[in-house]
């Protein structure tokens, strides 16, 4: 996308949200947004995705997370992406579900359960994952690819599956073949920069 196109679309798009911190980026012109979308600074989002907030409810990006193609949050209460954090295309993150246990009512005329949902800072999660209401994931942490989270995962843990487990620590417990790897990469390639805050 040229540079004059993507300031088009960032102009447009700032527009549909509550609130717009600095040198934001909106990928495209296909969004909806509905409601009170709060949006850091340094925030990237592609196109295709879907924010719907009802009554009350918010949904918030805080600084540097990034949001892939075809995403879909929806809030009643609170939705919450930390510093850093970034979502692959097609995750489905949702703060609230309708009450299925204990009756037998249809599921469009029982109570709506809401309980926040918190995506701690620089995690990172996986492609067409779903994140369940109620759930905090640490700083740090690892979501797979179709994962479905339906309990709160750990500061630096990787989680994967539908149930989503509980797979390995990204630091404690690592087996020496992996650690080696990772040193060796580490010191040959090093940690690269955020160019996002450098950019006009």
């Amino acid at each position: 996308m040229n540079k004059l196109l993507r300031k088009y679309y960032t102009f447009k798009n700032t527009r549909k949200f509550a609130k717009v911190g600095k040198k934001c980026r909106f990928y495209g012109g296909d969004f909806e947004v509905e409601g009170n979308v709060e949006v850091g600074d340094y925030v990237h989002i592609r196109d295709h995705c879907v924010f719907r907030t009802r009554g009350e409810g918010r949904i918030v990006f805080k600084d540097r997370s990034m949001v892939s193609w075809n995403v879909i949050i929806e809030s009643g209460h609170l939705v919450e992406i930390g510093e850093n954090t970034g979502l692959a295309e097609g995750v489905i993150i949702r703060d609230g579900t309708h009450l299925i246990y204990g009756t037998k009512e249809h599921w469009r005329f029982t109570p709506f359960i809401i309980k926040p949902t918190i995506i701690g800072p620089n995690c990172w999660i996986g492609s067409r994952a779903y994140i369940n209401y109620g759930v905090t994931i640490g700083e740090g942490a690892v979501i797979g690819v179709g994962s479905i989270v339906t309990k709160d995962v750990g500061p630096y843990e990787v989680w994967a599956g539908a149930p989503a487990k509980y797979v390995a620590h990204r630091t404690d417990d690592v087996p020496p073949s992996k650690l080696a790897e990772a040193q060796e990469l580490l010191a040959r390639e090093g940690i690269r920069k955020d160019r996002r805050m450098e950019d006009e």
